[in-house]
């Protein structure tokens, strides 16, 4: 079983990184940066959006762990003195397919331009919000007309984002095993002239949004950490993407509603 690691380049994430490199040279375990069977990521959630984003073109076939050097993260089960413990788990495997894993919807976003349709995955959310001035935009869902948008911005997150951008907005927090997206408003603008419904929107997988930004409007769009300026946007459509899912290698139970509990609730008091 081949892998590869991606870390955040901090002196704890380089030194662990150089651990398990002579770790997996001593099992005979080999690295691959082009087409590995695991991604181990050292350091934040960030570290895990870029590994993920890297390796986006092969989810098919392709497992995520994460080893967290900074506070819990989200998509890190493991901490630095648990390196070794991990390591003795992975090498066990001797083949991807016998790899226990868990997987998760993502985000398919589909930008239609003026010069043709580009397709996107994130793992956390999508955003897009305006520059200079408010973000004006139509929001279809399945292709019905919705509401007329005004307002800093709209962030489309995965159920596995939810507890991220998506938690600050007021959105819901979601299992991520369920199949689904979530819509929430950034400063929206509702008065006597606009109205929007003000409210997250959950959407199943079978449906889909679309946002039509008024034409030429100057837009910051972001997939997770990357961000691009556009001007040239036509229509956006959301979805649950229909063939992918991201997986992650989990060699131990970590409870959703428990990593929810340890980020944002601390222990319960009896």
């Amino acid at each position: 079983m081949k892998y590869n690691v991606i870390e955040r380049g901090d002196d704890i994430s380089k030194e662990l990184t150089e651990r398990f490199k002579a770790l997996a040279a001593a099992h005979g375990v080999t690295q691959d940066e082009q087409s590995p069977d695991i991604v181990l990521s050292i350091g934040g959630d960030g570290t895990m959006l870029q590994a993920f984003h890297q390796y986006a073109s092969q989810l098919d076939h392709i497992a995520f762990v994460g080893i967290h050097t900074g506070h819990l993260g989200f998509f890190a089960d493991w901490k630095p003195a648990e390196l070794d413990h991990l390591a003795s788990l992975m090498f066990s495997v001797t083949t991807p397919e016998d790899l226990p894993i868990v997987q998760y919807p993502v985000v398919e976003i589909e930008i239609t331009t003026e010069t043709g349709v580009e397709t996107h995955l994130a793992l956390n959310e999508f955003t897009l919000r305006g520059i200079e001035v408010s973000l004006v935009a139509q929001l279809h869902i399945n292709d019905e007309l919705f509401e007329m948008f005004r307002g800093d911005g709209i962030c489309i997150s995965s159920p596995a984002g939810s507890t991220a951008y998506n938690k600050s907005l007021g959105g819901a927090m979601v299992h991520p095993s369920l199949e689904a997206i979530q819509i929430a408003e950034i400063a929206s603008i509702n008065n006597r002239v606009f109205r929007t419904l003000g409210s997250p929107m959950i959407l199943p997988k079978h449906h889909h949004c679309d946002i039509y930004p008024k034409a030429h409007q100057n837009m910051l769009l972001s997939l997770d950490h990357k961000y691009m300026q556009r001007s040239d946007v036509v229509s956006i459509r959301c979805r649950v993407a229909g063939n992918v899912k991201v997986k992650f290698a989990r060699f131990r139970p970590f409870p959703f509603w428990l990593r929810v509990r340890e980020a944002f609730v601390g222990q319960a008091s009896q």
